[in-house]
């Protein structure tokens, strides 16, 4: 029998410092219980303002607590930005120094925190030559991509008005995440603009190829050919990372959609952290019927609803309840606060969506001037 099971007084360390006790303190209920959940599908609804990355970090940071080891965790964002923040939080919680963390090197001491695009280029590089890549390529940015687009469409001679460039890589970019291939698309295109198209995407394509270069669409579709062509490779790394986290799982796409079920298929310890009343990323080929399907993907899948708001008062979320239950495509809550007293709503009229923008726009502006 363990000294801690004779004193019950007794609290548990993980070998970073921080205590199971601690890690819990200051969490409402169904925090607690999002923290503590351990294995088996999970689905975390969370309202805004609910502190769903107070309950993503400090689950974990419990998780380490609590035997596992940092490598085993894998966890995903969207941004470079939101994936700092959570470094830097579970860093804190677990004593570690965030100079330790970078993108391309992780240390196994911590687990591995970034957003979709980065695990791309990081899992591609470490196994480029398995489907024909160098592990030196390069990596587009959005302004190179729409530049390279450009140049293309005046190499075939076209009308820069007719295909714009920008809508040029828009739609390239939405056949990438539909995961039609360049080839197929060829082969059905039936009308000009489709056989126009075609050839803009198969001539930008070449040009990739000759600068040993991606753009972020690859860095997602070419790691999802790499782990379906070599199960040994999809294999290593289901084993790696028994436990999988996704944030802002509403804004998932359909390869990233993929790539999380991919991954997480072996161990079924995939938590995913979302709302679809704050789905709006449509225009980039985000789909919140993921979140929607999370449980007919995962049978066995736990729910847990965050309502709690701990950023607007009272007013404000009878306004917002009142306004997103009408949506019928949508997980059921209701946001509360403790907050009851606040000013009463300011009501405005727009003609339109441009004149509602400016009036917002001006509105925070005179705010902001105003402190």
């Amino acid at each position: 029998m363990s000294s801690h099971s004779l004193n019950p007084g007794l609290t548990p360390r993980n070998s970073h410092g921080s205590s199971k006790n601690t890690l819990l303190a200051g969490l409402n209920a169904a925090q607690r219980e999002a923290v503590l959940h351990k294995n088996g599908p999970f689905l975390i609804v969370a309202g805004a303002g609910s502190g769903k990355t107070r309950v993503l970090t400090h689950r974990i940071a419990y998780l380490i607590a609590d035997g596992v080891k940092p490598d085993q965790i894998l966890a995903l964002t969207f941004t470079n930005k939101a994936a700092q923040e959570m470094k830097e939080r579970i860093s804190q919680l677990l004593g570690h120094s965030v100079s330790k963390w970078t993108l391309s090197v992780q240390v196994r001491t911590m687990p591995w925190i970034g957003t979709f695009h980065s695990l791309g280029a990081w899992i591609l590089r470490r196994n480029a030559k398995a489907i024909g890549l160098s592990s030196h390529f390069t990596i587009l940015d959005e302004e190179d991509r729409l530049s390279l687009i450009k140049d293309t469409i005046k190499e075939l001679k076209l009308d820069l008005k007719q295909f714009q460039p920008s809508r040029m890589k828009s739609l390239i970019s939405q056949k990438k995440g539909d995961l039609i291939s360049i080839d197929d698309f060829r082969e059905e295109a039936n009308d000009y603009f489709s056989r126009t198209l075609g050839e803009i995407w198969q001539k930008y394509e070449d040009k990739l190829k000759m600068a040993h270069a991606l753009d972020f669409d690859d860095l997602l579709t070419r790691t999802l050919m790499l782990l379906r062509a070599r199960s040994d490779i999809l294999s290593a790394y289901q084993k790696q990372w028994e436990f999988i986290h996704i944030d802002e799982y509403q804004d998932t796409d359909h390869v990233q959609y993929i790539l999380a079920n991919l991954l997480a298929k072996l161990h079924s310890n995939l938590c995913v952290v979302g709302d679809v009343d704050q789905a709006i990323y449509s225009w980039r080929g985000a789909d919140f019927r993921n979140i929607l399907q999370f449980e007919d993907d995962w049978s066995q899948a736990k729910v847990i609803t965050l309502e709690e708001n701990y950023r607007s008062v009272k007013p404000i979320l009878e306004a917002a309840n009142a306004v997103i239950v009408k949506n019928v495509f949508r997980k059921p809550k209701n946001l509360f606060t403790k907050q009851t007293e606040g000013e009463k709503l300011e009501l405005a009229c727009a003609q339109n969506e441009d004149e509602e923008a400016q009036w917002i726009a001006g509105r925070a502006k005179d705010l902001l001037a105003a402190e």
